[in-house]
């Protein structure tokens, strides 16, 4: 199971991206998250380790480093995920009793690699930018 700290981190980017500048602080974020500002302030933590944010305590907020059209989806998937981990796990090997049981899991490595190499490459080619945008341009449309 992949945790929601990647589309937390997101919606945390997607707020510093759209609000004035210190407008975003983690009670701001908690609101519209619907969560606790301490796991705003863990993400975004991660997020300004990562070099895409910048964390003023107090009435401060957060801020962009860069502009959002030079933060990839990706980035934030790094950020939230810094160690290069498989997201589909697979199982041990099967007994050597049985040659069909000892060559699925590498089958399914190679293939689940695969899978993630391109979810990887979809989310380099998807800028912050965009994903602003979208929101934007769907807030217009449930207002209307």
């Amino acid at each position: 199971m992949i945790a929601t700290r990647f589309s937390v981190g997101l919606h945390i980017l997607t707020i510093v991206a759209s609000d004035p500048p210190g407008g975003a602080t983690s009670l701001r974020l908690a609101a519209s998250i619907g969560t606790n500002p301490v796991v705003v302030r863990r993400i975004a933590g991660q997020l300004s380790r990562a070099g895409l944010i910048t964390v003023q305590r107090g009435p401060g907020g957060a801020m962009l480093t860069r502009p959002p059209e030079a933060i990839s989806l990706k980035d934030v998937w790094r950020a939230i995920h810094p160690a290069p981990e498989a997201m589909l796990r697979v199982h041990r090997r099967g007994p050597q009793a049985c040659p069909l049981g000892q060559r699925i899991p590498p089958l399914l490595r190679r293939r689940f690699d695969q899978a993630e190499a391109a979810m990887l490459a979809d989310l380099d080619r998807t800028s912050l930018a965009e994903l602003v945008q979208a929101a934007r341009q769907e807030t217009a449309e449930a207002a209307d």
